[in-house]
């Protein structure tokens, strides 16, 4: 049976507890950088499996760990009350506790998405940000053209439903005032 390690990520250093045969053991911290977990996942078997706490870079750090060990498990914090509630909240505690938990069985853990699925969020994100960038964008220039008292540019999709703008209404023709904020 393979080794079950707990690991209370951070973000430049991992505090490490493995519980092996039934008995905990802590292996001090390893570093969080791409060279420095490469480094830590080569100690690791095939037949280990490993449990995080979910925080900003524990998907990035299992994606490292995940094809040197059978399982890597990112455990939602808010379910795992046993750390929640913990008296004494320490870095070598919670790991300690995420290893045994894991031993055990307990570990409510998290989906973790396969590397099409992060993609294809990482893009789903992109877009969204490009949208919202866009609108921030249409509503800054609807913004002085009602500033200077003028029509509101009309969508190109729309154009052929109205009338074309008269040409003293042109937008070139706007005077922005510096304190306009553009």
């Amino acid at each position: 049976m393979g080794r079950f390690i707990g690991l209370d990520i951070h973000r430049d250093f991992a505090q490490v507890a493995v519980v092996e045969d039934g008995c905990v053991t802590d292996w001090g911290r390893a570093g969080c950088r791409p060279e420095a977990l490469r480094e830590f996942a080569a100690q690791l078997r095939p037949d280990d499996q490993v449990a995080l706490e979910a925080t900003g870079n524990a998907s990035a750090v299992a994606v490292l760990l995940e094809p040197r060990v059978a399982k890597v498990v990112i455990s939602n914090p808010v379910k795992t009350r046993a750390i929640a509630e913990a008296k004494v909240k320490t870095d070598r505690v919670d790991a300690r506790i995420l290893a045994q938990l894991l031993a055990a069985g307990f570990l409510p853990g998290t989906w973790l998405p396969d590397e099409r699925t992060r993609m294809l969020q990482r893009l789903s994100c992109h877009r969204a940000q490009l949208v919202r960038g866009h609108i921030r964008v249409k509503n800054q220039v609807q913004a002085v053209l009602h500033r200077n008292m003028l029509p509101t540019v009309i969508p190109a999709a729309a154009a052929s439903r109205t009338p074309a703008l008269p040409a003293s209404a042109s937008p070139t023709r706007v005077n922005t005032p510096r304190s306009s904020g553009l």
